[in-house]
């Protein structure tokens, strides 16, 4: 009951605050070669080892079960590269465990075997905070499904949330952006809807990790980062044995490189300005399309061919018949 709740609202139980919280679901979105999974590595070493992750607090450590649905051994020399790094003793972290192989979560019966892996892993005396999977798409491939389909979509994300529910962690989705970065994930956009933090890796030499997508913080750039080569000595025949990580100096979101600014016609600016005054609530399509009239765009046609010129663009989106700017 609302009378209930009392005078203060619940509060978060971060892991790494204003980033990853208990109870929560994120995804992170990269093309190929992004270091999404790079930095999801970084981010499980730093629950478990209760580390501060690229300038955010850490106020939570438990033990990490990353669903290594493809490249395992790529994630097992990462991890231990952040260890080497890190220095730490290996006794004061939290277990990570890596879980190499296909998971089916288009299929309920999965979850049963995913929570009791899960409680398997606390009986070491951590309670487990992050569970990761690597990929989404291949959550529902693993029971033929298509990331292009909401309902193939949803069936996943009944299942995520059956496992949150029994486990009370917070579960990391690494995704892959379409052909077309600046339109956000690859696939259905239902995924939108059904995380509670978005977060997308774009650039090139610098990285930007950019929250896109939030119930309840702010969007906008989170931290910039470089990779870098770590190198773990020689192998048999004399050869460097070496991983790409997430290089651990801070780099300023203000040194990332802007990209440059998209050419917009008239009519395309005319709406894009309106959409910036709307604010953080966005504009539904039809109190788009009086307001354009309102400012000399009259017909429909043009409201169209504008709005889908500014979401080619990148610099708008739109979920459940409500746009917004995505800077």
């Amino acid at each position: 009951m609302l009378h209930e709740i009392g005078d203060s609202p619940p509060k978060k139980r971060w892991l790494i605050k204003n980033v990853v919280a208990l109870g929560e679901t994120s995804a992170w979105i990269a093309p190929p070669g992004g270091l999404k999974s790079a930095l999801l590595a970084e981010l499980s070493f730093c629950v478990a080892a209760q580390r501060d992750w690229h300038g955010y607090k850490s106020k939570n450590s438990g033990g990490v079960v990353y669903f290594a649905l493809e490249r395992a051994d790529l994630v097992k020399r990462r991890l231990r590269a952040y260890l080497v790094r890190s220095s730490d003793d290996i006794g004061g972290i939290a277990p990570i465990a890596i879980v190499p192989g296909m998971v089916d979560l288009m299929n309920a019966a999965t979850v049963k075997d995913v929570v009791a892996l899960i409680r398997a892993i606390e009986e070491e005396g951590e309670l487990v905070y992050l569970v990761v999977f690597d990929t989404f798409a291949k959550l529902i491939a693993a029971g033929g499904g298509d990331e292009n389909l909401a309902k193939d979509q949803g069936r996943v994300f009944a299942n995520v949330q059956r496992i949150k529910d029994a486990v009370g962690c917070h579960v990391a989705l690494i995704g892959h952006t379409g052909k077309d970065e600046g339109r956000g994930a690859r696939g259905s956009n239902a995924l939108l809807g059904d995380v509670d933090v978005m977060v997308t890796v774009s650039g090139d030499e610098i990285k930007t990790a950019t929250v896109t997508k939030a119930n309840d913080m702010p969007e906008g750039p989170l931290f910039s980062f470089k990779s870098e080569i770590h190198e773990f000595g020689t192998d048999e025949d004399g050869d460097p044995i070496t991983v790409n990580i997430v290089n651990g100096d801070e780099v300023s979101v203000q040194s990332a490189p802007k990209p440059s600014e998209p050419k917009l016609s008239t009519n395309q600016r005319v709406m894009y300005r309106l959409l910036v005054e709307a604010g953080s609530g966005g504009l539904a399509t039809e109190e788009w399309n009086e307001f354009a009239k309102e400012n000399g765009i009259t017909t429909k046609q043009r409201h169209y061919e504008a709005r889908m010129a500014l979401k080619d663009k990148g610099l708008v989106r739109e979920y459940a018949g409500r746009w917004k700017c995505s800077g």
